[in-house]
């Protein structure tokens, strides 16, 4: 059998045994193409730890800035060419209240031995018993604003009529007065003010609603000029001359309704009605006279209201008492801060004249308060009476700074 199958394969011709090949490579199996490489993935970088998410990281408080710094007296410019003999007076006025306090006791009791004459002996007085601190804003800035008053004139009557039109009032028989550091001490010089609505005290009247409702009964005078009786609220007193007798009486500060003070300057620049560098007393009244409709919309904008009271003027040459309870000196006394500056206290004032910018550097006393004063580095600077008072005070607007001097310690 083996023999045969050989020679049938040995007589194959060689074209079939070729196309034999060619059909068994035909019938394999195609081979399947490599699967596709799938691209590489860039690498992942992880970042850096960040810490727990979600607290956030404290930010350090800011460091308190001191309001006042013990600081000599050789760094008060001008302390030197002050005389102090202008100064004396008032200081003397100071005392007699500041007697009485255990810290100013020693330093009051020994201006029995100083000659009110000498400018030298005084400026002694001071540097051996007082230290002067420099007050500082809470942003640590040591210069602040400086500003003026004055006592003006105005001319009234007794009753109503003819060109007298504008009330001046003294204080209403519902206005309760609570002084609030008598029962929390950290209110120390704080009030409230309101009126007794069944048991609660609400908020006493406003300007715009006493000018709607006024108060009869209890007119003191009425006035020629509604303007000027406006800024009579704003020095804070001042002088008329009545009408029927040709008298001269002085209006003093008695009480206030309690709202806060509002600049109508501020308000004026903040309608577009005048530059923030130019207002000025003057300025404003300006304004009034070209916009007479609006003048009670101005006024509204401060809603707080001045009451007053009588006094008599026996001696013209002498000025208003201030919140101290003492007559204020003409350009020697200033109005102060009380939660900032001790009331009575001596502090020099280095400033600049509002007529002409030259160095108004001198030894002031602080013997009164205004609502518009706030601030450790802030003054109102009292001018006094008369024409040339009322102008520099309506232009004073000037940078300061203060030193306060306190009785050195035992």
């Amino acid at each position: 059998m083996q023999s045969i199958r050989r020679r049938i394969v040995r007589s194959v011709p060689a074209s079939l045994a070729a196309v034999a090949l060619l059909l068994a490579a035909c019938g394999t199996p195609p081979q399947q193409p490599p699967a596709p490489v799938p691209p590489k993935q860039p690498d992942v970088v992880m970042p850096p730890p960040v810490g727990p998410v979600g607290i956030p990281v404290p930010t350090p408080a800011p460091v308190p800035v001191p309001p006042m710094t013990p600081v000599s007296f050789d760094t008060l410019p001008g302390w030197q060419q002050d005389d102090l003999r202008q100064a004396w007076p008032a200081f003397l006025a100071s005392c007699r209240v500041l007697a009485k306090k255990p810290d100013w006791s020693a330093a009051c009791a020994a201006t029995g031995g100083v000659d009110a004459g000498d400018s030298d002996a005084i400026r002694r007085y001071f540097e051996t018993y007082f230290v002067p601190n420099q007050m500082r804003m809470p942003d640590g800035a040591d210069y602040g604003l400086i500003t003026g008053y004055y006592e003006p004139m105005l001319r009234g009557a007794r009753k109503r009529g003819g060109a007298f039109q504008t009330p001046l009032y003294r204080v209403p028989d519902d206005l309760i007065t609570v002084d609030l550091g008598s029962v929390y001490p950290s209110l120390k010089n704080m009030r409230l003010r309101g009126r007794l609505v069944g048991k609660t005290v609400v908020p006493y009247s406003t300007r715009a609603e006493i000018d709607r409702a006024p108060i009869a009964g209890k007119e003191l005078v009425w006035v020629d000029d509604p303007v000027e009786a406006f800024f009579l609220e704003v020095q804070g007193s001042g002088r008329v001359r009545i009408e029927e007798t040709g008298e001269t009486v002085r209006l003093a500060f008695a009480d206030q309704n309690g709202h806060p003070y509002k600049v109508i300057g501020r308000w004026l620049v903040e309608q577009g009605q005048l530059p923030a560098d130019g207002v000025s007393a003057q300025s404003i009244k300006a304004w009034i006279a070209a916009n007479p409709q609006r003048r009670q919309e101005l006024f509204n904008v401060n809603p707080s209201y001045i009451f007053f009271r009588e006094e008599r003027l026996p001696d013209p040459g002498v000025g208003p008492k201030g919140a101290l309870g003492v007559p204020l000196t003409p350009e020697r006394s200033v109005a102060v801060d009380p939660s900032q500056v001790p009331l009575g206290a001596p502090l020099f004032l280095s400033t600049t004249h509002p007529a002409n910018e030259a160095p108004l550097q001198r030894l002031m006393m602080a013997q009164d308060t205004g609502g518009a004063i706030r601030g450790a580095v802030r003054a109102d600077f009292f001018f006094g009476f008369g024409g040339n008072a009322a102008e520099y005070a309506g232009r004073m607007k000037q940078r300061g700074a203060i030193w306060v001097l306190l009785p050195k310690g035992p």
